[in-house]
């Protein structure tokens, strides 16, 4: 259920130049909220279309998340911050430095929103990689689903070189962690991999997807449901914790072949050999939490 003041209210997307942070918004808009779009300082690309189209309820600001004062003037005036990390161009790709970055952006946004009085609640958008990733995943000891309560080992993320889902665990434990410190109310979406047109082989979530496939923990998420439940654990005051999010589950030959086609590069010819392999492995992962929490999430609520 959307909030009664809900046409007043004013959001924060930060950073809205991303494929997620973008579309949130366009969803934000459409919804009736005045939207704060945070762009990376450095960033070439802007929101000129969205500010043609809205331009009484979006301003546009540059931000560098490793700039404190920079953050806060986005946030003035907002009730709400929608986070989510986006690579700085001048460090553009996941390696052991990564999870440095991450985490001193999401250490600023976090104390830059307890330091703005009119915020009152932070989605935070992390990883399923920062869930599944332990020493139990490839064993057959471990009896129940992954969900929420689940985190990824940080060691064991370092041994393997799994820097997606070890910037991804810092960066969330550290908001939690100053979340809990200073009385903010967090929710974090932890989405699996975001399908789209232009995801390569060499996405940094991929990085033992063979592992997550076999153990039926490979799940992707599409761009409109991701952004829905961002929106919904927002609106709805229930909402707590952590959600995992995701809308397909990877764990059969069939799912396999069809995400390896629509990757970049094309997988070899001889994948079609593989065709006839009829295994299909349990899926080892739920988000009952989040399907609950949307049953009555109105997707095409706007108030204008």
């Amino acid at each position: 259920m959307a909030p009664a003041n809900q046409t007043q209210e004013t959001v924060c997307v930060m950073d809205a130049s991303g494929r997620l942070g973008s579309t949130l918004v366009h969803r934000l808009l459409h919804r009736g909220y005045t939207v704060h779009a945070a762009l990376q300082s450095q960033s070439h690309g802007d929101l000129s279309v969205v500010k043609s189209l809205e331009s009484k309820r979006v301003r546009v600001f540059r931000s560098d998340l490793l700039d404190y004062h920079s953050i806060t003037e986005a946030l003035k005036g907002c009730s709400a911050l929608f986070y989510c990390f986006e690579p700085p161009l001048d460090h553009p790709s996941y390696d052991e430095f990564m999870g440095e970055v991450e985490v001193r952006a999401a250490h600023n946004v976090l104390e830059a929103c307890a330091q703005t009085d009119t915020i009152h609640k932070v989605v935070f958008t992390s990883s399923v990689t920062a869930v599944i990733w332990r020493d139990d995943l490839t064993t057959s000891t471990y009896s129940t689903d992954f969900d929420e309560r689940n985190w990824s080992d940080i060691n064991l993320c370092k041994n393997l070189k799994l820097w997606h889902a070890l910037s991804k665990t810092l960066a969330e434990k550290t908001a939690w962690a100053l979340a809990m410190d200073r009385g903010l109310n967090m929710v974090s979406i932890n989405g699996g991999l975001l399908m789209g047109t232009h995801l390569t082989i060499t996405h940094p979530y991929l990085k033992g997807a063979a592992e997550m496939y076999e153990n039926g923990v490979l799940v992707t998420v599409d761009l409109k449901f991701v952004v829905d439940a961002h929106i919904c654990v927002f609106e709805d005051s229930s909402a707590y914790g952590r959600y995992l999010c995701f809308n397909r589950v990877i764990n059969c030959n069939q799912d396999a072949l069809e995400l390896a086609h629509m990757l970049s590069p094309p997988p070899p010819a001889n994948v079609a050999n593989l065709e006839d392999d009829t295994t299909v492995y349990q899926q080892r992962i739920t988000n009952k939490k989040l399907n609950k929490l949307m049953v009555d999430f109105d997707t095409g609520l706007q108030l204008h």
